[in-house]
């Protein structure tokens, strides 16, 4: 008799349907599989064999075939456990086809016949409403994170006997039917920061620099001696972020669900990401690899912060894997049996010093060579330091003011002027693709960023004083736009332009002589 279940697999981070065909008919008893299986999938054959028989079910001596379909799909893991286990049930007449055809089923068994938890729960019912389905039987410890998703209804279970006992039951008169939980447990709450920009005491210019880096999406280099807050400062942009919409929450958990970064505890992403990976990390970690690829330390950051601390300490093959993803915000992994396309839609934030050891300019400090500041500097490539926005100058603190300890202003205080840029840029580049002023392109600089002629002249003199690049030029005007708009006004005037220009000094001032002003 033949049988079919709905089921989803994994292809990168998004849900791909899957249909577990089940065969049982006479002939020689064995159990097949086919349709693109790794090895784990394969490996399924004699958990399901065990677990049916460990949870009472009798299955006669004949010929079992099951097909994971559409066969060009690779199939990885081991969540196709429990539909092949129901579509062989179902085919032997001991589960009603009926109740099937309108139900996705994922989840490991063990060999008890438990139901074990799974990754990736999030994109398996996200594509399960995608392709209309009712319902979505899933292990009990994934239904928290399912439970996002809205429209479908999701159904924990326990073990191979329960989940055939409820799908027996559905529709018979007096029969058990499955109860939603969906109003028993809390979906998602915002998940309070442990830092605050109130504690940065000092560094105006950083948190300045911070602000406007964050209110248009501009990736930001700071710059300076050790010990002068440049990583305490980094460390809190999540918190001067907007709060996630439902949309990013979903995404972002995606992610993180595939890579088994969520627990019970945390079902969701109910936060902005901050990613710091060591400057040791291999290219493949930070881009997203292996045999069936996973995201790597890029596609972690989307939707929030990617951190590279001491940039120059990290390999250049690694720093350069960067460039691409910058402008198209997602990477593409390739393999022999497909490509995989993973999120990567991030800001970058970085911190350096200047030298060796960490002093230069101040030369009474400084003992390292001109070579050797030049050396440790051009590590940062020219392409990759065109990608950024804004260059920021970190001073050391004085005494007075340490000794002050003056808080700074909040980060909440600093969230609601960044919130109301976005809303500006939202309405903007409403319909056009883009949502961020540090996204422009050529066409939206010359409709957006219209200048007086009072403002053309200041503009001129900072293009000759400078030697600007078109790059440079137009990375002025794009910072110009989204200090107008933490202002909130129409038009950029001479004050932005000026503002902006001092934000991007500090790269001439350290890399005018090795590469030229960018």
């Amino acid at each position: 008799m033949y049988s079919k279940v709905h089921s989803v697999g994994i292809t990168g981070v998004e849900g791909v349907p899957i249909l577990v065909e089940a065969d049982v008919s006479d002939g020689l008893p064995g159990f097949s599989m086919v349709g693109y299986l790794s090895s784990e999938v394969k490996e399924a054959q004699e958990r399901v064999r065990t677990a049916l028989k460990n949870s009472g079910f009798r299955l006669p001596a004949r010929k079992i075939t099951i097909n994971l379909s559409p066969a060009g799909i690779p199939k990885a893991g081991t969540s196709f456990d429990l539909p092949i286990a129901v579509a062989i049930l179902t085919a032997s007449s001991m589960i009603k086809a009926s109740v099937l055809k309108h139900c996705v089923i994922s989840g490991e068994l063990g060999l008890d016949g438990e139901i074990r938890p799974l990754r990736g729960a999030l994109a398996i019912t996200a594509a399960a409403k995608k392709s209309g389905m009712d319902r979505c039987f899933l292990p009990k410890e994934n239904v928290r994170e399912a439970m996002i998703i809205e429209g479908i209804e999701i159904i924990g279970v326990k073990s191979l006997k329960e989940l055939s006992n409820l799908l027996n039951s559905c529709g018979e008169p007096g029969g058990q039917e499955p109860e939603s939980l969906r109003h028993e447990l809390p979906l998602w709450q915002p998940e309070p920061y442990d830092v605050d920009f109130s504690e940065v005491g000092g560094q105006l210019l950083l948190r300045r620099a911070t602000e406007v880096a964050v209110a248009g999406m501009h990736n930001i280099l700071y710059i300076g001696p050790a010990g002068t807050g440049k990583t305490m400062i980094a460390r809190r942009i999540p918190t001067i972020m907007p709060s996630l919409s439902l949309e990013e929450i979903i995404d972002i958990s995606k992610i993180y669900g595939v890579c088994g970064l969520l627990s019970q505890e945390n079902p969701v992403m109910c936060r902005r990401p901050f990613r710091s990976p060591h400057h040791t990390i291999s290219p493949q970690a930070l881009a997203g690899g292996g045999r069936i690829p996973k995201p790597g330390e890029i596609s972690l950051a989307s939707g929030g912060v990617l951190f590279l601390d001491e940039l120059p300490e990290f390999q250049k093959n690694t720093l350069e894997i960067l460039r691409q993803p910058l402008e198209e915000r997602k990477i593409t992994v390739s393999r022999v049996f497909g490509a995989y396309e993973f999120p990567a839609d991030f800001m970058i934030a970085a911190s350096m010093n200047p030298c060796v050891c960490g002093f230069f300019p101040d030369r009474t400090r400084c003992r390292c060579s001109e070579q050797q500041v030049r050396k440790y500097l051009s590590r940062i490539s020219k392409p990759l330091l065109d990608r950024i926005d804004i260059c920021a100058e970190a001073s050391a603190i004085p005494y007075e003011e340490l000794r002050a300890g003056k808080k700074g202003e909040s980060s909440g205080a600093i969230r609601k002027r960044v919130e109301a840029a976005r809303e500006i840029q939202k309405e903007r580049f409403k319909g056009q693709g883009n949502y961020f002023n540090g996204a422009m392109g050529k066409r939206q600089i010359e409709e957006f960023c219209i200048l007086g002629n009072e403002e053309k002249e200041i503009l001129k003199k900072i293009y000759d004083r400078m030697n600007l690049s078109v790059r440079g030029y137009e990375k002025i005007l794009k910072i110009s736009r989204t200090i107008a708009d933490l202002e909130g006004v129409s038009r950029i005037k001479k004050e932005h332009l000026a503002e902006a220009a001092g934000l991007r000094s500090m790269e001439g001032k350290y890399w005018g002589g090795i590469y030229g002003q960018a």
